[in-house]
């Protein structure tokens, strides 16, 4: 039998020998097809470790084990993610700032997608009334710290995963400290002062913001970075509402609702890290969750915005 196992993983290797580099993502796919019409798990290891050894020959040695392959391989089959594209995740490092309902699948998924470093940031602990909708946590962590409740399940999910923990409110100093050592900055946080000063900071770190906000049963996604081009900063979309009580706690908030805009948000991210498709940059989509429809806005810049008005602006790729 393991005679047998081998002469199949061969064959499938000696096929994938001729597949070039650049069509990677095609040899992922036939090799997960072959592997579909298999029924036993030794045959599935055969062959996936003969594929492995062929895309470490074109990608060299210092690459992903066998382990990190097959954790990754239903998305390293994308084209637009492939090898590459999962190096840049492995490799990047991303700030949440906060651990609630947002956070909750922002985190989970960018975990699970294997982003190499989380840093988490929220004062709070977990409480009964979180559980409805704060999935990371659970009944046995109320009274823990979120940051570390949430690196538990984290840790859990994905062990090969770094996650740091900042349990404590930042100030605009080390909060400018975190952006400038992060990649992406996602904020999920659940107040309006809170978002314009992650905004500002963001500004001055110059680094892309994705932003969300969920209220009742309806909630708006977007990306910021006023850095490129001619796009706005929260600030100029919301700079002007003023101080207004919009949290889920006064106002109550559906579940599944933060679900959907979380996960949208770490889809957002991984767009960034990969650099495949079209971000939310310069864009607002709104959600009504009760007519289940989504709205898509184009933001404008403020020229006389307080906090990107006067920044130096890059000028953007042709293809952003």
């Amino acid at each position: 039998r393991l005679e047998t196992l081998t002469t199949l993983a061969n064959i499938v290797n000696e096929f994938l020998d001729g597949v070039p580099s650049s069509n990677l993502g095609v040899a992922t796919k036939i090799a997960h097809q072959v592997g579909l019409t298999c029924t036993r798990k030794p045959l599935l290891v055969a062959i996936g470790k003969g594929f492995f050894n062929d895309v470490r020959k074109n990608h060299g040695t210092n690459m992903m084990d066998d382990a990190q392959l097959l954790r990754y391989s239903r998305q390293i089959m994308l084209s637009q993610i492939d090898i590459t594209g999962q190096e840049k995740l492995n490799a990047a490092r991303v700030l949440i700032i906060g651990m609630g309902g947002l956070g909750s699948p922002v985190a989970m998924y960018l975990a699970t997608s294997g982003v190499g470093t989380l840093v988490l940031c929220d004062p709070d602990v977990v409480d009964l009334t979180n559980l409805q909708r704060q999935i990371v946590h659970d009944t046995l962590k109320i009274g823990q710290l979120k940051v570390d409740s949430a690196a538990e399940t984290l840790r859990r999910l994905n062990p090969e995963i770094a996650v740091e923990t900042l349990p404590r409110q930042l100030g605009e100093a080390e909060l400018l400290s975190q952006m400038q050592q992060a990649d992406v900055v996602v904020d999920c946080t659940d107040n309006l002062d809170s978002r314009l000063l992650i905004n500002r900071v963001a500004v001055a770190a110059r680094k892309p913001l994705v932003s969300a906000a969920a209220i009742r049963w309806e909630g708006q996604l977007s990306v910021f970075q006023p850095y490129l081009g001619e796009n706005p900063c929260y600030h100029c979309f919301y700079g002007k509402v003023g101080g207004i009580a919009q949290t889920c706690s006064e106002n109550g908030v559906v579940g599944p609702l933060l679900g959907i805009l979380g996960s949208m948000q770490a889809l957002e991210v991984v767009k960034l890290v990969v650099g495949t498709g079209e971000t939310l940059t310069g864009k607002v989509m709104l959600f009504d969750g009760q007519a289940l429809e989504w709205m898509r806005f184009t933001l404008p810049r403020d020229p006389a915005c307080p906090v990107c008005g006067a920044i130096e602006r890059e000028q953007l790729p042709a293809t952003f």
